[in-house]
C-alpha cells in the first residue's frame, strides 16, 4: 500500500486491539478481529464475482452494520463503493447503475423488492446479494452465506489516488452526476477533520445521518480512524436516539439541524442521561441561531462544530470548532461556516475567476489534497469545476477579516431541505410535463422545521386548476418524494431580466415577506 488507503485503519484495529467493539447494531456487536475477518472473507466473495480494480460494487439499503462491512469489504476487493440513495425513484437509482456500469448490487429486506424494476431499468446488473436476516430470496446471493463460504484475502492495498467512492449527487441538467473520490482524499478529510477541532476521540460514535450521502459514509471512516466503536441506526428517531447515546455513553454523533430540533424536542430528552455527549457535529443545512442557543443549554457537556462543504471535497471545506461558539464575538462568528480546515486552502473569485479582497461577495473556490478525481464520465462538467487544482463550488460567500467563511447564497440555486439537496432545475424539469402549468420555478422558501422547503412558483396556463396535492403527485411520479415542492404560489408571470432568465432573488423576496 502506498499513500493513503482506507482499508488501513480495519487492519490497525485487528491487529493492535482485537477485542475493541468495531460495530453495534441492536443486539449485534463485533470485535475489531471479528469484523476484519468478515470483511476479507466478503471481499473473497466479491473478487469471485470478478470484482477487479476500481469495479463498483452498488448498495441499497438502510444504515446497518453490514453496510459498513459492505463498504469496507468492496475496498479490500480492490472496488468502488456506490451507494444508491435510497430516496430516489427507481428511475434515477437505475440511471446511477447503468451510468456507473455497476454488476453488482447489494440491498436489504426493506429494498429486495424493487429489485426486479431495478433489473428491468438496469440491464447491467449481475448479481444480486441479499444483506437482509431473512432468507436470501431466489435469485440473490445471501450475505452471511458469502462469508460462511469464502476464506479471507489479503487487501488488495489500493491507495493514494486510486478511486475509493463513486457518489452520485444531483445534477442542474436534472441527471444525477457521480462524483469520484480518491482514498488519500477521504482520508485526508478525516485526519484534517480531527486535527481542525476537539472530538469524540476513542467513544462510541453514533450514526444517524444515511450512509447513501457523503455526510454520512464519510463518518463511518471518522470513527474508523479514530477507532471510536460504531453505533448504527437504521434511520434516524429521536427518542431512539437518545436512548443509544444514554446506553453506549456515546461520545460524538454528527446531525443535521432537523434532526437537532427533533432531538430538543423529544419529551425523553429531560430523563436521559447524554453527558457522555462531548462533541455534536452540525452541518448539510443552515441552522438558526435560536436553535442552536437552545442546543448549547439543553447538552452543555458537548462541544459544538459546524462543518461546510460538498461532495466534491469529500467533504470538509471548513469547520467552526467549539471554541468560537463561545466568549466575545461569538454572535459575528455564528453567522459564518467557520475557518478552512489545515488540508484546505479557500479562495473567493469574481465571475472571471480571479481573487478577491476580504469582505467581498463571490465563488467560493477550494484546493487541496481532498479535491475530487472529477465527475464521472462527465469531462465537460469537470473542466468547468477544475482548473489547476482549484474546485469551483458554485456557492457564493465571502471571508473576513479573521479568516472565517461565511457562505451568504448557493448559485447553483440548489435547496437544502432536511439536509437533503435539492436542484431546482430538476424539480422545474418535472413541473414543466405537468399539464396546465404554463410556467414555474423552484426556489427555498424558510422553513421552521425543515431549515428550507421546496416552493414553486406558478404560472397556470388559461383555465387550468392547480392544487398543491396535484402537483405533488404529478412531481413524486418523476422524481424522489422529498424534492417534490411542499408549497405552491401563484402568479400572473414570473418575473425576468431582460435577457428573459428569470429573477428568482425577487421570488425568494416575496416569500421572506409572507
Amino acid at each position: 500500500m502506498t499513500g493513503f488507503g482506507l482499508t488501513q485503519p480495519v487492519i490497525k484495529a485487528a491487529a493492535e486491539r482485537p477485542e475493541g467493539i468495531f460495530t453495534i447494531f441492536g443486539g449485534r456487536r463485533r470485535s475489531n478481529a471479528v469484523f476484519a475477518d468478515r470483511v476479507a472473507r466478503l471481499a473473497a466473495a466479491f473478487r469471485a464475482m470478478g470484482v477487479g480494480p476500481g469495479d463498483r460494487i452498488a448498495m441499497l439499503a438502510a444504515n446497518s452494520d453490514r453496510y459498513v462491512e459492505y463498504v469496507f469489504a468492496t475496498l479490500w476487493a480492490g472496488g468502488v463503493i456506490n451507494p444508491v440513495n435510497a430516496r430516489w425513484s427507481a428511475r434515477e437509482m437505475a440511471f446511477s447503475l447503468e451510468d456507473s456500469d455497476t454488476r453488482i448490487l447489494v440491498v436489504d429486506d426493506g429494498f429486495a423488492s424493487m429489485v426486479p424494476e431495478l433489473r428491468a431499468l438496469a440491464p447491467g446488473l449481475e448479481r444480486i446479494i441479499h444483506t437482509g436476516d431473512t432468507v436470501a430470496p431466489e435469485g440473490m446471493d445471501g450475505w452471511e452465506q458469502l462469508i460462511a463460504s469464502h476464506d479471507p484475502v489479503p487487501d488488495a492495498g489500493r491507495a493514494g489516488d486510486d478511486m475509493a467512492a463513486l457518489l452520485y449527487t444531483g445534477g442542474t441538467t436534472g441527471r444525477p452526476k457521480g462524483v469520484m473520490l480518491s482514498h488519500a482524499g477521504i482520508a485526508t478529510c478525516s485526519l484534517s477533520l480531527t486535527a481542525a477541532a476537539p472530538n469524540g476521540g476513542d467513544a462510541p460514535g453514533l450514526h444517524v445521518a444515511p450512509f447513501f450521502h457523503i455526510g454520512g459514509v464519510g463518518v463511518i471512516f471518522q470513527f474508523a480512524y479514530r477507532r471510536a466503536p460504531q453505533v448504527i441506526m437504521p434511520a434516524f428517531d429521536a427518542g431512539e436516539a437518545l436512548r443509544l447515546i444514554e446506553e453506549e455513553r456515546v461520545g460524538d454523533i454528527f446531525v443535521v439541524p432537523t434532526m437537532l430540533r427533533w432531538l430538543l424536542d423529544h419529551p425523553d430528552l429531560a430523563r436521559r442521561d447524554l453527558s457522555s455527549l462531548v462533541s455534536i457535529r452540525y452541518g448539510a443545512a443552515p441552522i438558526d441561531t435560536t436553535l442552536l442557543a437552545r442546543a448549547m443549554e439543553a447538552i452543555p457537556t458537548a462541544g459544538f462544530m459546524q462543518v461546510y462543504g460538498q461532495t466534491e471535497f469529500s467533504p470538509v471545506v471548513t469547520c467552526l470548532a467549539p471554541a468560537d461558539h463561545l466568549g466575545e464575538g461569538a454572535g459575528q462568528r455564528l453567522t459564518s461556516a467557520g475557518r478552512p480546515l489545515p488540508t484546505a486552502t479557500v479562495r473567493i473569485v469574481d465571475a472571471a475567476r480571479n481573487p478577491l479582497p476580504v469582505g467581498e461577495v463571490g465563488e467560493i473556490a477550494v484546493q487541496g489534497p481532498q479535491v475530487m478525481l472529477g465527475y464521472w464520465n462527465r469531462p465537460e462538467e469537470t473542466a468547468k469545476a477544475l482548473s489547476e487544482g482549484w474546485l469551483y463550488t458554485g456557492d457564493a460567500g465571502f471571508m473576513d477579516q479573521a479568516g472565517f467563511l461565511h457562505v451568504v447564497d448557493r448559485v447553483k440555486d440548489m435547496i437544502v431541505t432536511g439536509g437533503e439537496n435539492v436542484y431546482s432545475a430538476e424539480v422545474e424539469n418535472a413541473l414543466a410535463t405537468m399539464p396546465g402549468i404554463a410556467a414555474s420555478a423552484v426556489v427555498a422558501a424558510p422553513d421552521e422545521e425543515w431549515g428550507e422547503r421546496v416552493h414553486a412558483v406558478i404560472v397556470a396556463a388559461a383555465g387550468a386548476e392547480i392544487s398543491l396535492e396535484r402537483v405533488r403527485a404529478h412531481c413524486h411520479s418523476l422524481i424522489a418524494g422529498y424534492k417534490a415542492p411542499r408549497s405552491v404560489s401563484l402568479i400572473d408571470a414570473l418575473p425576468l431580466s431582460p435577457a428573459g432568465k428569470v429573477l428568482k432573488h425577487v421570488l425568494r423576496a416575496e416569500l421572506a415577506k409572507e
